[in-house]
């Protein structure tokens, strides 16, 4: 019944248009008052320590990294980089923004970031070269998702907050798939791409330009390998990496490309600060929904309901995956992580699943519940700058939709996909 008064409060304040955050606490307060354990104190208590956390304290900074970026001019060399080398090609500007995405979320960890910053600047490069508008946009979203799956990913650092898991670990395992996803939408576009001949093809460049294309972009690509050997080596940890990309974009702004001035500093502040305090709020929010889940003994009551597939860890696997898919059409990423996180992890772990290789399989189902109508919201980022309606989105992103859920499929069917690498990477 608590799991019952638990959903049906939450959904209920969800269909009035509660934001989240408000919805995670009416959620909350309904189950304390049904559990007969209503105390404002706790609830005050849970928002604090939701919030104080030192390993949370690497989202702003690396959310300050991404706007820093976009400011000081980081976000244009790579893309220039990818162009020189890709323009050439039949359909180059496609592989462009795949090279470019998986490029970006090494930098950023944010799929809507990655997805504004990325689709501002293609899609009318795109669309005045003849690419299909719904298509370009629909190819932009889908390499967007690539960002929370490469390290530094922000829901990693969630997922590994609200389970208690290493998130340097978390990072690691999730260098594979996300490649994975990459290589799967450059084979996507050049089925789609392999008879279009009307589109624009640029000029080759000469070695000269590609190298000096490649030195301008270097500062740029040099941030995800600092942060990777960074961790791999216990240099630091995942906040302290997030203060150095802070600190190194700040710096290639302003001294390097001279491209960021401090008249740009308070804008990009604020805009750090506004997308931090969403996610902060969420979190705390959630800590106390968190706390009631179990004391209300919710994760007990749904092993007892997923009991027959505890032995099979392959169709709980596809089981939950498909429920979070399912919930991830009217939840958005991050609220799902909180609330979904401490009421499978028991169960994950009774049935024997290592919990990193649960996490990557979890985050990448949950981001593509961020391709998917209504509440899509990397779909209705796309929409905006793409200026399509999410119907004509749909119908040039399903193929890239559809090799994205083949590669969830394959990551569970075949967990070693994850577990071996990261052997190697840790």
């Amino acid at each position: 019944m608590a799991l019952v008064v638990f959903a049906g409060s939450l959904l209920g304040v969800m269909a009035l248009g509660m934001p989240i955050a408000l919805a995670l606490l009416v959620s909350g307060v309904a189950l304390m008052i049904f559990l007969g354990v209503f105390d404002s104190q706790i609830i005050a208590q849970n928002l604090i320590n939701g919030a104080n956390s030192f390993p949370m304290m690497a989202v702003p900074f690396f959310i300050l990294a991404g706007e820093l970026m976009n400011a000081g001019g980081i976000s244009k060399r790579i893309i220039n980089f990818a162009m020189s080398i890709f323009g050439h090609v039949r359909g180059g500007m496609g592989y462009v923004a795949i090279v470019a995405s998986v490029l970006f979320a090494g930098l950023s960890g944010s799929a809507v970031a990655d997805t504004a910053a990325l689709g501002a600047i293609l899609i009318p490069m795109m669309i005045k070269a003849g690419y299909d508008r719904n298509r370009s946009t629909g190819l932009i979203a889908a390499g967007g998702i690539i960002a929370p799956i490469i390290p530094p990913s922000i829901p990693f650092i969630i997922f590994g907050v609200s389970s208690g898991l290493s998130i340097t670990k978390l990072f690691m395992a999730g260098i594979v798939p996300g490649l994975m996803i990459g290589l799967g939408l450059v084979t996507t576009w050049w089925l789609v791409m392999r008879k279009q001949d009307d589109v624009q093809v640029f000029p080759r460049k000469s070695m000269r330009e590609v190298w000096g294309a490649a030195k301008q972009a270097v500062w740029a690509l040099m941030l995800p390998v600092i942060i990777i050997v960074g961790m791999r080596m216990g240099i630091f940890t995942p906040t302290e990496a997030a203060v150095v990309a802070a600190f190194y974009a700040l710096f290639v702004g302003f001294v390097v490309y001279r491209e960021l001035k401090v008249k740009d500093l308070y804008k990009v502040l604020v805009a750090s600060a506004k997308t931090t305090s969403v996610v902060m709020f969420l979190v705390a929010a959630a800590m106390v929904t968190a706390w009631l889940i179990t004391v209300a003994n919710i994760p007990l009551v749904l092993s007892e309901m997923l009991a027959p597939l505890i032995d099979s860890p392959t169709l709980l696997m596809l089981a939950i995956t498909a429920v979070v898919l399912l919930i991830g059409t009217a939840m958005d990423l991050t609220p799902v992580v909180l609330i979904m996180t401490p009421v499978l992890m028991p169960i994950v772990k009774q049935a024997g699943i290592d919990p990193i290789y649960f996490g990557v399989v979890f985050i990448l189902a949950n981001c593509i519940g961020l391709l998917t109508p209504p509440v899509g919201t990397v779909l209705n980022v796309a929409c905006g700058v793409g200026k399509i309606g999410i119907e004509d989105i749909m119908k040039g992103i399903w193929p890239f939709l559809l090799v994205e859920v083949i590669v969830l499929l394959l990551l569970i069917l075949f967990p070693s996909i994850v577990t071996v690498p990261l052997q190697w990477l840790i």
